[in-house]
C-alpha cells in the first residue's frame, strides 16, 4: 500500500531523509550542470517530464502515438504548462543539446517522430530512483531494487508520474516563496541547496540557520545571473521566508518555518505520487509477467 501524503507530511524522520535527497539532487546537478538545468525550474521539469511520458505512451500499433513536437506542444498547452511558443523553443533546445533527436524510423513521410537521447534517459533514470530510495529508506521497502530488476515497466512508471505531477494543483503551485524559486530557470536546485545546508532540524522553531551563503558561488554552480539570484533572494526577504542575521547579504542566513514547511509539503505530495504510481505499476505477484514497455528502459551502466 502507498505511503499517504499525511504520513510523510506530519514524520520529521521523512523530512530528514528529504534533506538528503537535496543534497543528492545538487551532486546529480554537479555531474551534468546542461542536463540537469532542463529539471531546475517547474515549466522545464513538467514540460520535460511530459514529453518522456508521450515518448513512453506510445502504441506500436499506432504511428500517430509517441513524441512528435505537435502532439508535444499540445499537451502544454491544453495542461497550463507553456505557451506554443515557449514548448516549441524548449523541444529545438533539448534537440540542440542533443538531450532528444529524430528518430530514424519515421511511420510516413508526414510525420517526425522524436525520442529520448541515452542522456537524458539516464539522468531520469538516477531522478526516479532517488526518489525510490528515500522512500525504500522511509518504510524499509525494495522498490529501486525491484525497478532495477525490472527495466522494462520503467517507461510504464515514468508515465504514471508524469501525468500524475502534471494533475496535482499542489505539485504544481506549493506555495509563493517555492514558486519564487521554481519558475525561475536554475531556482529549484538553488532552492535544494538552500535545503541541503540544513543541519539539525527543530521543526517547532520559527527559524533554520543554514550558515553562510555565496550568491556569487550559487550563480557559478547553477548557471544563474546574480540579479535573477539576488531578485529570488529579495522577495523571499519581503515575504519573510528566508533572511540573514546581520543585514542583507552578511552573516548566516535562516530559512522561516513556513518556507520549510511549503517545502515540506511539496515533497510529501510528490513523494506519495511517485509511490501510488509505483504500486500501480508493481502490482503485487505481477513481476513475472510484465509486458514490455514501449519506451526504451535506461542502459545499464
Amino acid at each position: 500500500m502507498a505511503i499517504s501524503v499525511e504520513v510523510l507530511a506530519s514524520s520529521p524522520a521523512f523530512f530528514s531523509a528529504v534533506l538528503n535527497y537535496a543534497r543528492g539532487m545538487v551532486a546529480i546537478y554537479a555531474e551534468n550542470p546542461r542536463l540537469a538545468s532542463i529539471f531546475s525550474s517547474q515549466q522545464r521539469w513538467l514540460m520535460a517530464q511530459s514529453g518522456l511520458a508521450l515518448y513512453h505512451d506510445r502504441a506500436p500499433d499506432d504511428p500517430s502515438s509517441g513524441l512528435y513536437s505537435g502532439r508535444f506542444i499540445n499537451y502544454a498547452v491544453e495542461n497550463d504548462i507553456a505557451s506554443r511558443n515557449t514548448a516549441a523553443s524548449f523541444l529545438q533546445e533539448m534537440v540542440a543539446y542533443r538531450f532528444a533527436r529524430y528518430a530514424t524510423v519515421q511511420p510516413d513521410k508526414r510525420s517526425r517522430p522524436l525520442e529520448p537521447t541515452d542522456a537524458a534517459l539516464d539522468y531520469l533514470w538516477k531522478w526516479m530512483q532517488a526518489h525510490l530510495a528515500i522512500l525504500d529508506a522511509f518504510d524499509g521497502q525494495s522498490r529501486t531494487t525491484r525497478l532495477d530488476g525490472h527495466r522494462e515497466r520503467f517507461g510504464r512508471l515514468q508515465t504514471a508520474v508524469a501525468h500524475a505531477l502534471v494533475g496535482n494543483d499542489q505539485v504544481r503551485r506549493p506555495g509563493p516563496t517555492f514558486d519564487l524559486f521554481t519558475w525561475v530557470n536554475s531556482g529549484g536546485v538553488v532552492m535544494d541547496d538552500l535545503f541541503s545546508r540544513i543541519d539539525t532540524f527543530d521543526p517547532h522553531a520559527a527559524h533554520v540557520r543554514i550558515g553562510p551563503v555565496s550568491p556569487s558561488d550559487l550563480s557559478e554552480r547553477f548557471m544563474i545571473s546574480k540579479t535573477h539570484l539576488k531578485r529570488i533572494f529579495d522577495k523571499a526577504a519581503r515575504l519573510g521566508s528566508m533572511g540573514w542575521e546581520r543585514t542583507p547579504g552578511r552573516g548566516d542566513v535562516w530559512l522561516s518555518k513556513g518556507f520549510i514547511r511549503e517545502y515540506w509539503d511539496y515533497q510529501a505530495e510528490k513523494f506519495a505520487l511517485i509511490d501510488r504510481a509505483f504500486d500501480d505499476v508493481f502490482q503485487p505477484n505481477t513481476e513475472e509477467a510484465a509486458p514490455a514497455a514501449c519506451g526504451r528502459a535506461p542502459a545499464l551502466t
